[in-house]
């Protein structure tokens, strides 16, 4: 485990901030500390840093409420640059946005940009927009028993793919059904956020179950 004195401020005594959120990994926003802000922040457990602006300390979400539980903070290879890692109660931009990083520069179209975060978003958009022509779209006009149908069904084919040794179909299969499963979270207003929150939450994922043997 590092100490604060073996992190390189620059010569303003300050060091870069990237602050990322713990579940999504998303970057929410790019600040500065300085070592009495670094070490507020630590004993908090909330992001305290440094305003170039206004040359004073700043609370994250000291008067909007959107403030952000720090999980963990780890120095780069350098140890001139910090992630802190985050639970946020609120929009990470001033302006309202979830991340202060939203407007593109450059784009090389390679498929890259690919979340299940993304994936709900557009899934959740066929439900609230919908499009024509679109199988999303038909399942939430079918309702919440056609989307629980579907999901039984993939159940079923994610079983005999994996059945058969079958890698590549077991992958195949998966994916449909992980699609299914969050059309019926949208269905259900289940977000991405909450079940990594309760997966998050089981500290013990392995427990052994011991049958007693009927004497």
């Amino acid at each position: 485990m590092l100490s604060i004195d073996e992190l390189k401020f620059d010569k303003d005594g300050l060091i870069p901030a990237i602050v990322v959120d713990y579940l999504s990994k998303e970057v929410l926003t790019l600040a500065y500390m300085n070592r009495e802000s670094l070490e507020i922040s630590m004993r908090e457990g909330r992001t305290c840093f440094w305003s170039r602006s206004r040359q004073e300390l700043w609370r994250k979400g000291e008067t909007s409420g959107n403030v952000q539980e720090i999980t963990d903070i780890t120095a780069d290879c350098d140890r001139d640059a910090l992630i802190v890692q985050v639970k946020k109660a609120g929009p990470a931009c001033h302006l309202g946005n979830e991340s202060c990083f939203e407007d593109k520069l450059y784009e090389s179209g390679i498929p890259g940009n690919f979340s299940l975060d993304s994936l709900y978003e557009l899934i959740k958009g066929r439900k609230t927009e919908g499009k024509e022509g679109s199988y999303t779209t038909y399942l939430f006009e079918k309702g919440i028993d056609k989307i629980l149908k579907k999901v039984g069904e993939e159940s079923t084919e994610v079983i005999i793919a994996a059945k058969s040794g079958d890698k590549a179909e077991t992958i195949y299969e998966v994916s449909d059904l992980l699609y299914h499963v969050m059309v019926m979270m949208v269905e259900m207003g289940i977000t991405n956020e909450e079940i990594m929150k309760e997966l998050a939450s089981r500290h013990v994922i392995d427990k052994k179950i011991k049958q007693e043997k009927m004497v």
